[in-house]
């Protein structure tokens, strides 16, 4: 058995999470990669994936294994790297990232032929969702999250902090009036969001003398997409905590107005989530860099 084309079918079959889309891309047949596994895990003496009627899933032994396989293969190609001509010496091979896709679509995506054309050896796989998915069962190699992290084995670097807004459309403000302070929100109704992934709507903070203040608004409607939001802002259903960055095209030209500038939402840290032992990648350590440069830029991801 060639271990190293081993290690690689392997890693080619959690990434895929299918043995049929692994085939495929592999230009091998189905049963090749089946027999492959079998013969790892036989010399391993370990199962390293459990196959259900779903989905594919990898065991404690095999999500370890996972690991170092990637650190492996990447020193494989680091090595044959520095020996490859004129871009000897640049990361190279596939970085599979998760991006936010509101923040995605708006923030990285409209640059995104910056980083390709710096480092054209780095085969991009980007997908933009919303869902909060398992890195390692995924196999992807960091996922970019806005938001406080919860408790996790994932290694996170802080790249910046999301700044907010209170605002609305004129006609909404025209017709109930515009809040000074924040007692007059119980007046006022909100477009409320929820957490897709928990299914609880946030919260609407404001920071008032370094301490966070929660307050409670009726709601008009309730979504749980950043963009539909803006939009039911937009058409005067209610107050809207939006991102700045999302809505200061809309505030510059009147669409929408601020209110309550002076007591602003609680930001929220933005972090690129990868595991252990990920970031000893050359390809994901550039990527990192580069998202952390893109909104050093901008202000409103500074916050």
């Amino acid at each position: 058995m060639d271990r190293l084309k081993a290690m690689q079918t392997f890693v080619r079959i959690v990434e895929a999470n299918s043995y049929t889309k692994a085939a495929e891309t592999l230009d091998l047949p189905r049963a090749a990669l089946t027999a492959t596994i079998k013969k790892l895990e036989a010399f391993l003496g370990t199962q390293l994936l459990q196959r259900t009627t779903r989905r594919l899933s990898l065991t404690q032994d095999g999500a370890d294994y996972f690991q170092k396989c990637l650190e492996i293969l990447q020193a494989v190609e680091d090595a044959e790297g520095a020996f490859r001509g004129a871009n000897a010496g640049l990361p190279r091979g596939r970085l599979r990232v998760e991006l936010p896709g509101t923040f995605g679509r708006h923030v990285v995506m409209p640059h995104i032929a910056q980083f390709c054309t710096r480092y054209p050896e780095v085969d991009l796989v980007a997908s933009l969702s919303e869902r909060v998915r398992d890195l390692t069962e995924e196999g992807l190699d960091c996922s970019l999250r806005i938001g406080v992290l919860q408790d996790s084995a994932m290694i996170a670097r802080r790249l910046g902090n999301m700044s907010f807004v209170t605002c609305a459309a004129p006609a909404y403000l025209a017709q109930h009036g515009v809040p000074r302070t924040l007692d007059d929100l119980r007046l006022h109704r909100g477009v409320s969001h929820f957490s897709g992934l928990t299914g609880r709507p946030y919260d609407w903070d404001f920071v008032v003398d370094g301490s966070v203040v929660r307050m409670e608004l009726r709601s008009a409607i309730t979504i749980n997409d950043a963009e539909a939001n803006v939009a039911c802002a937009l058409q005067g259903l209610g107050l809207s905590q939006a991102a700045r960055y999302q809505v200061r095209e809309h505030l510059r030209s009147g669409a929408l107005v601020e209110v309550l500038a002076d007591t602003l939402p609680t930001p929220m840290p933005i972090s690129l989530l990868y595991p252990q032992g990920r970031m000893a990648s050359p390809r994901l350590r550039v990527f990192a860099d580069w998202v952390a440069a893109l909104l050093q830029d901008d202000t409103d991801l500074q916050a």
